[in-house]
This record gives C-alpha cells, structure tokens and sequence, in this order.
C-alpha cells in the first residue's frame, strides 16, 4: 500500500498507414513567426495584465501548519455553496423539464460556458491527423497473449511548419479475442517517468512498484477487453512555458494565447477525441464501447473529454479533485487559488484567472456538478482513496455525482443508488446505478478501484 501512496504523490506533482482523420482545413501562413519563448512566469504575468488583475489569491497549502493549510473540517466545507447553480434551469432562469430541452438547450449552454470560463476554445480549423501504425507485435503479457499496435497521430503542420506534434498511444488487445472486444482509453503518464524510477530504486522495488501499478492491464485482459495507453504530453506539455508549442501552439502559430483560448485539459481531451477517431477504423476494436480512464489531472481531463465527445461511451474518473469531479465552491483540500498558479494556470483558459482575483468561487457560472452532467446518460464511475488523498475531496466527490444524478434521471437513466445517510463507507463500492462510486483506502492511486469499475461497466456489455 505504501508504494502505491508513494506512486500517487510522485504522479500527482508531476509502418502501415491506418485510414486519415479529416477535420476542417486549414489556410497556410505566408511568412509564420517563429514560436514565442516565455516562460511560465512570464506568460502567466501577461494574462494577469490584460484581465487587469494585479494580486491572486492564494490557494491551500498542504501544510498543516501553514496560515493557509487546506481545510479538512466538514462544518467549514460548504460555507459556498449557496451560490452553486441549479442543474435543472437554464442560464436565463428557464427550468428545464424535458430530455428534449437538456439535449438541445442545456447541453451547448454549459459547453460555452466551460469552454469561455474554464478549459477554453478549441481554435477553428485544426489540421488533420494522419494515424500510422509504426509497429505491430504479438506478446505474452503475464498469461494472457495480445497483439500490440504501436501508434502514432501525425499532425499536418504545413501551416506552421516550425511545431511538429504526435499523438502517441499503444493499443493491447487479447489475441484469444473472437470478435472486437471493448476497449479502455487510458491517459497515461509517459514512459520516462518509469525510467526515472528505475534510475533511482533499487531494482527489486521498481519491479514491485511497477508491477502493482499495472496490475489494471492484466484485470482488462481477464476481463475479454483491451486497452489503449495515450500519452498526453504527446500532445502537449503540462508547463505553462511549453503553451507556445504542441497542439495548443501549432494552433495559435506559436504565439500566446487569447484569453479564451483552450488550456492543457482540453488539448489532452482532444487527442483522447483523435485516438477514439483511429479506434473506429481498427477492427480488433469494438468502436461503440470505448470507455475513458483518468487519474488525477489526467481525470479532470478524462472528464472533459466526456462533456465535449459523446462517442465514449462511459468514464472512470479517479481523483480527479478541483477542475474535474469537485465542487469549485467547496471549501475543502484543493482551492481555486491552486489551479490559477503560475504553475498550474496552463492547464485552463486564461479567462479562467479572474476568478481567483477580483471574482470568487461564487461567481462561477458554472460548477462541477454540470461538468459530470454532461457525461449523462452514459455510465459514470467517481473514484477516490482517502488517505494521502484528501487533496482532492473524495468524500465531496459523492454529493458532486450525486447531483449530477438528477440530469441522468431526467434521460432516463439512474444516478447514484445508494440507500445509507451520508457518505458511503471507505471501500464499498456503489454500483447499482449509472453513476458509480467507490473511495479506497490506499491512497492517491486508481489501483484498488479497477475490479469495482470493471463490475460496473460490464453490466453495459
């Protein structure tokens, strides 16, 4: 268990051509500025200057002993909450009462609003991916035999030829398979951060570590599905100094960005989108049950993935704390301050700064009750542990799916089934309805809860 700790503490600082993916073209630039060089500092101090803000406020510190230690007391926790948004009325104060109205009004107000206010734009006119398939081998792993495909998302770049951005991604699939088995997207952390371990453990505890850590491979497999590992940094860099460059970069041509443009978590959810538009022209995969998984701020991003791409067709989503499956207004662990940092800011709109400014937590237009409700009516698991994982609200966490339920049940559908007062108890997993639940007792890791996700959603298949 401890190793497993130690890995979430470590995680959460941190040849033949397939069939093309078209989107929109693109015009090419005569004579594209090079890329600009800023630091993390530097262009964060920009946004700040044009949103007119001089101070932020601080978010919470980890330390206990700190002036401003993270609080963990209920009875100061939902001093916010008063101001949280109705999820059953429009914008305008309009209820909504029907299907209907949630589909085709609710749906693209939230996603303006979360696009103008929290994660940003994705720009017009992306290029194209080209997918290849750079390799293709046929291996043991542990006991059970897989094809592997080696993947790589080319990025035309012929309108700024300076940036070249991948998508990278491994897809494993059961070679015992007899038709196209379902398939996990996994947002993965990338491989030099194994190599890294291994440098620095001795090598009998990097085997044991890295062994519990992907014990979820072998569970897929037992189960009859695949996986896919995507590596978001592939596409682009969690550093607010690397914004000018990746996807976000070759789409602004290499210059800082617009106040609304995209952040990190929505670039990542983008190419989670292109990897799921190769899914569909692979035919070991079953393209219709295409579930996404992430851990931390892979979660946040997962979620964000679900509320802009209908086509996955469900979500486990682990610790994935302030900006994904957390209450903004709760005042518990993470804190808006946090995310609004120079070093996290990259990973939301620029726009998304004032409210850690002049604006509060109360000014939000939305919150992240909306943010799961967009995932309805598909099947939903929350995922948490507890301890070392207080950071991230895993106890909040259920009254945000619990909330969101009330958008699955208006489609149809069920929220979270659970018939106890409160929180339910460490280690039991809810699993009767469409949204799941299950807090852990091992820590910032999504390790103890694959067996309950894997429960859940095969009663979908």
């Amino acid at each position: 268990m401890k190793k497993l700790i130690l890995l979430g503490l470590v995680l959460i600082s941190y040849g033949c051509q397939q069939t093309a993916v078209i989107q929109e073209e693109s015009v090419p630039l005569a004579e594209a500025p090079l890329p600009a060089t800023l630091t993390a500092e530097e262009d964060h101090a920009r946004l700040l200057a044009a949103l007119n803000i001089e101070q932020l406020r601080r978010g919470a510190d980890g330390d206990p002993d700190s002036p401003y230690a993270a609080n963990y007391d209920e009875a100061l926790a939902n001093k916010r909450m008063a101001s949280l948004p109705d999820l059953l009325t429009l914008p305008d104060g309009t209820p909504i009462t029907s299907a209907r109205q949630w589909q085709q009004e609710a749906q693209p107000a939230l996603r303006e609003i979360f696009s103008e206010d929290f994660y940003g734009r994705v720009p017009a006119g992306l290029p194209p991916v080209d997918w290849q398939l750079a390799a293709m081998v046929t291996e043991q792993l542990g006991e059970h035999p897989v094809l592997r495909k080696t993947l790589t998302g080319l990025v035309n770049h012929e309108r700024y030829p300076e940036l070249n951005v991948t998508i990278d991604a491994q897809l494993v699939t059961p070679q015992t398979a007899t038709e196209a088995v379902p398939v996990v997207l996994v947002l993965s952390f990338p491989p030099a951060l194994w190599e890294r371990f291994r440098q620095q453990m001795p090598a009998d505890q990097y085997e044991s570590l890295r062994a519990q850590a992907e014990r979820w491979k072998h569970q897929l497999l037992a189960a009859g599905w695949g996986f896919v590992e995507y590596f978001p940094v592939s596409v682009q860099a969690d550093s607010g100094d690397g914004l000018m460059r990746g996807i976000i970069g070759l789409g602004n041509s290499g210059q800082p960005r617009e106040l609304d443009d995209w952040g990190a978590l929505r670039a990542w959810a983008w190419g989670a989108s292109r990897v799921l538009d190769y899914l569909h022209t692979d035919n070991e995969v079953n393209a219709q049950q295409v579930a996404i998984h992430g851990h931390s701020r892979y979660g946040k991003a997962s979620l964000v993935a679900l509320a802009f791409d209908e086509r996955f067709a469900a979500g486990f989503i682990s610790s994935s704390g302030e900006g994904g499956a957390k209450f903004w207004r709760r005042h518990y662990g993470e804190q808006i301050g946090n995310i609004a940092s120079s070093s996290l800011y990259h990973w939301m709109a620029g726009n998304f700064l004032k409210y850690a400014g002049p604006l509060t937590e109360s000014d939000l237009p939305a919150d992240a009750h909306q943010l799961l409700a967009l995932s309805a009516p598909r099947p939903l698991f929350i995922g948490a542990g507890t301890e070392g994982d207080q950071w991230v609200d895993p106890e909040g966490s259920f009254t945000v799916a619990h909330e969101a339920g009330r958008v699955y049940q208006l489609l149809g559908a069920e929220g979270v089934r659970y018939e106890g007062e409160g929180y339910p108890p460490v280690n039991l997993a809810v699993l009767e309805g469409d949204i799941a639940y299950r807090r852990h007792s091992e820590g910032h890791t999504p390790g103890p809860n694959w067996d309950a996700f894997i429960e859940f959603w095969g009663r979908y298949h």
